[in-house]
Order: structure tokens, then C-alpha cells, then sequence
């Protein structure tokens, strides 16, 4: 195990792999835990896939193999996706889960069109778009952890700086506009943070998968607290953890690609947590109905003792 571990930290490589998607899963799962709360999980999927068509916009542009430019494209197009989801969730009957769902295929669609077009052109096949699908974790340089670093900066200040009025639209967005808060924009920014997590992620685990990282953190944190703090700590503790986990093995195990096994250490971890947890784990919920079962069943067995002897008591004085 020793040896192991000597073998992952002295590769620098490595390192700045682990490093990478440490941050990606912490930062993931900080935001990651208001978009779960605000029942709004699609969301990461939705931005995720909208992103694809900003990659290949900033390709057709450029017509350059640039990692910036792909990322500055992604968030454009990320952006433009949240306004799309505001756009028709205000202005038409329709509910915000199915625009989303809108959203999210028609950007998608536009994406492969894009990329097929791409793939059959004449440096299509050096563009490397195609790594951006299920993510290329391995090709990670020292900048883009600079990069994981700074978002993870970025997002952990705003949380910190607005983790108030965030809880407040979470959980009672109608009771935060009668205290005169800007909810309208406190969502936006909500949004606008959640796309910065995607698109940073998009690298590392591809836009197919980015969106478990928000997502599943969160859920396994949920499982173990009430209390909003900590949930979004244990977010946090539980993405970079994933990350962590992802890296190793796909280190230790040739041919294993680095997201897709980060993101079944989640859903592991998102597992036990939802079979151990003290409180709303399945083992914890069964132990109580049980114990619940065996009170009752006990107080039923007393009952019935009593009106048996009550009944033989009676019995005896009318003999």
C-alpha cells in the first residue's frame, strides 16, 4: 500500500491529476448542494450538455486546439442555456423541469451536429473534441490545476459570502422575497456558480458525466446531517474524496479512465451513505420499524395479559 502511494505522489503527472479532480469534486460538491436542494438536479445535466455546442463554436472559430478557448466557449454557452431555462419558464406555461429538459436536448442536439461536422472536416480529427464527451482527465498540466484552484476559490468565497441568503432560497425562496431579498438574482448567481463548476469539470469527467459530481455529493451528504453547514462541508469532503478515489485506481489499474471511475466512487459512497447513515440509512430505518414493531407488540401482549386477568377476576366473583 506504502509503495503505492510513494509510486502515485512521485509521478508529477499523477499529482497534478489528483490534485485536479480534488478540487473539482470538493468545488462540485460545495455548489452541488444547492442545486440538490433547490430539487433542481437536472440543472447540472442541462448546463453540462448545453456546454458542448460552445466547445465547437470556439473550435469552428479558432479552428485551434485551445483548452481556454474551449472552456471560455462552454460557459458562454452555459450561460446562455440558464437565460434559455429563465426565458421559457417565465414567459410560457411551461413547468422549469421540462425546460430544462428542453434545453438540454436541443442544446445537445446542436452539440453532436457540430461535432459530426467537425470530426468529417479537415483538422477534425486533431481537434480532440471528442474527449470533451466522457472527459480526459489524464491530460491535465499544471494550468489547469491553477485553474481547478481558482474556481474552487471563486466558489467557496461566494458560498461563504452569501451562505445566508442561499440557505433562505433554498428552502423558502417566497419567504426571502417578503424579507425584501433579490431572489430572482440570488438564482441567477446560484446558476451562474453551478455553470463555473461544470464547465471546470467538463475536462476531467466530459459533460456526460460532470453533472453526478454535483449531484450525488450532495445526496450522500444529506443522508448523514439536517443541518445545512455541515451537508455542504460533507459535499464537499465527499467530491474530493471521489476524485481522490478516481485518480487512484485509474493510476493503479491500466486502461481505467479517470471520470467515469470517479464518479462510481460517488455512487458508492452515495450508497453506503444511504444504507449506514444513523438517521435516514435504510438499516437505521428498518432497525427502528423493528424496535417499533416489538414495542407495540409488547404493549399488545400486556394489554391482553391485563384484560385476561381482569376477565378471571371477574369469573371468580360471580362463582
Amino acid at each position: 500500500m506504502w509503495n503505492w502511494i510513494v509510486a502515485i505522489v512521485s509521478d508529477p503527472n499523477t499529482r497534478w491529476i489528483l490534485l485536479g479532480c480534488l478540487l473539482l469534486g470538493f468545488s462540485s460538491g460545495i455548489i452541488g448542494s444547492f442545486t440538490f436542494l433547490r430539487r433542481q438536479s437536472l440543472m447540472g445535466d442541462t448546463l453540462a450538455h448545453a456546454a458542448l455546442p460552445g466547445i465547437c463554436i470556439a473550435f469552428m472559430l479558432t479552428e485551434t486546439k485551445s483548452v481556454g478557448l474551449f472552456l471560455f466557449g462552454a460557459l458562454v454557452a452555459g450561460i446562455v442555456a440558464t437565460f434559455g431555462i429563465s426565458w421559457i419558464t417565465r414567459y410560457s406555461r411551461i413547468k422549469q423541469d421540462a425546460a430544462m429538459g428542453i434545453v438540454l436536448t436541443v442544446f445537445f442536439g446542436i452539440g453532436v451536429v457540430m461535432l459530426t461536422r467537425i470530426q468529417h472536416g479537415a483538422s477534425g480529427s486533431q481537434s480532440g473534441l471528442d474527449k470533451y464527451l466522457f472527459g480526459q482527465a489524464a491530460s491535465m498540466v499544471m494550468t489547469d490545476v491553477y485553474v481547478m484552484g481558482g474556481v474552487c476559490l471563486i466558489l467557496l468565497i461566494a458560498c461563504l459570502a452569501w451562505f445566508k441568503e442561499f440557505k433562505l432560497v433554498s428552502f423558502d425562496p417566497g419567504f426571502a422575497r417578503g424579507m425584501g431579498l433579490p431572489v430572482g438574482m440570488l438564482e441567477q448567481l446560484i446558476l451562474l456558480l453551478t455553470v463555473i463548476a461544470v464547465v471546470a469539470g467538463i475536462q476531467a469527467v466530459g459533460v456526460v458525466l460532470v453533472a453526478a459530481l454535483l449531484v450525488t455529493p450532495a445526496a450522500a451528504a444529506r443522508c448523514w446531517t439536517d443541518s445545512l453547514s455541515l451537508m455542504v462541508l460533507l459535499a464537499g469532503v465527499f467530491g474530493a474524496l471521489s476524485g481522490a478515489t478516481g485518480t487512484i485506481f485509474s493510476t493503479l489499474v491500466p486502461n481505467l479512465p479517470t471520470g467515469p471511475v470517479t464518479v462510481l466512487a460517488a455512487t458508492v459512497l452515495f450508497a453506503g451513505s444511504a444504507l449506514l447513515a444513523p438517521r435516514r440509512g435504510l438499516l437505521a430505518r428498518r432497525l427502528r420499524s423493528i424496535q417499533a414493531k416489538s414495542a407495540y407488540l409488547k404493549e399488545e401482549h400486556a394489554t391482553l395479559q391485563t384484560l385476561s386477568a381482569q376477565r378471571a377476576q371477574q369469573e371468580r366473583g360471580e362463582l
